[in-house]
């Protein structure tokens, strides 16, 4: 078990409108694949470093999350759902889950999307030795190439907002590790996206989020009715 953060957030209030019809009446996270739901893909990854509580955030077809867990756990870990009558996007979730993390703690944040296999522990080596708020997991190939970072590994820019090139872009593969004291940063009640705080967090200090290049092991995004099937016809052999 590690002992740098034993809380995970997941990301499972999105409207999932990039797989309508599919989601018209469940959670995109819900969405099985080999017999079981998106989102134990995830709790499955985060459970092989240690993991001891989930904290899932709802909107959309709130009431089938508990459905899928109605013992509010998963292989025995215990989750806490914390709904958003109104989508806070993910800025906004993170701050409403505030008062669940304590003051010196630190969480990570895991898209409730994505299934992926890449190895977790050198996200928390890196955050440990680059002592910044946030941290993100990031892959040199795939779809959308918009994360920039320095030769220090210092992410530099984010969706070309600064026209800070640095020395590679990378695809933000949806998982990050984000300390505490980063909450401070955001509104409660906000609908805000944590980039435009990322950017200003850049503008203000050059070394302020780390990154880390983990191109290991597979890593899928559910964006896309195709894409979807083609895991779902994989199922068992995901793996």
């Amino acid at each position: 078990m590690n002992r740098i953060v034993s809380t995970a957030f997941i990301l499972g209030a999105g409207l999932g409108t990039r797989l309508r019809p599919l989601t018209e009446n469940i959670p995109k996270p819900l969405l099985e694949i080999g017999g079981r739901p998106i989102i134990t893909y995830a709790m499955e990854h985060l459970q092989s470093i240690g993991m001891q509580r989930f904290v899932v955030n709802t909107h959309h077809c709130a009431e089938k999350y508990a459905a899928a867990f109605p013992n509010g756990t998963w292989q025995g870990i215990p989750i806490i759902f914390r709904h958003e009558p109104v989508l806070l996007d993910t800025g906004g979730g993170i701050k409403n889950i505030e008062d669940l993390i304590a003051e010196e703690d630190r969480i990570i944040v895991y898209n409730g999307d994505i299934i992926t296999d890449l190895p977790l522990a050198p996200l928390l080596a890196r955050h440990l030795s680059g002592r910044t708020e946030v941290t993100l997991v990031l892959r040199s190939q795939g779809p959308l190439l918009n994360v920039n970072i320095d030769a220090q590994g210092f992410v530099c820019d984010m969706r070309h907002a600064l026209k800070n090139h640095g020395v590679r872009s990378c695809l933000f593969a949806g998982i990050s590790l984000i300390e505490k004291r980063f909450l401070k940063r955001l509104q409660t009640g906000k609908i805000e996206s944590t980039v435009p705080v990322f950017i200003d967090m850049i503008k203000q200090n050059r070394q302020a989020i780390g990154g880390v290049i983990i191109d290991e092991g597979f890593w899928h995004d559910l964006g896309t009715p195709e894409e979807y099937e083609k895991l779902k016809q994989a199922g068992a052999n995901l793996y």
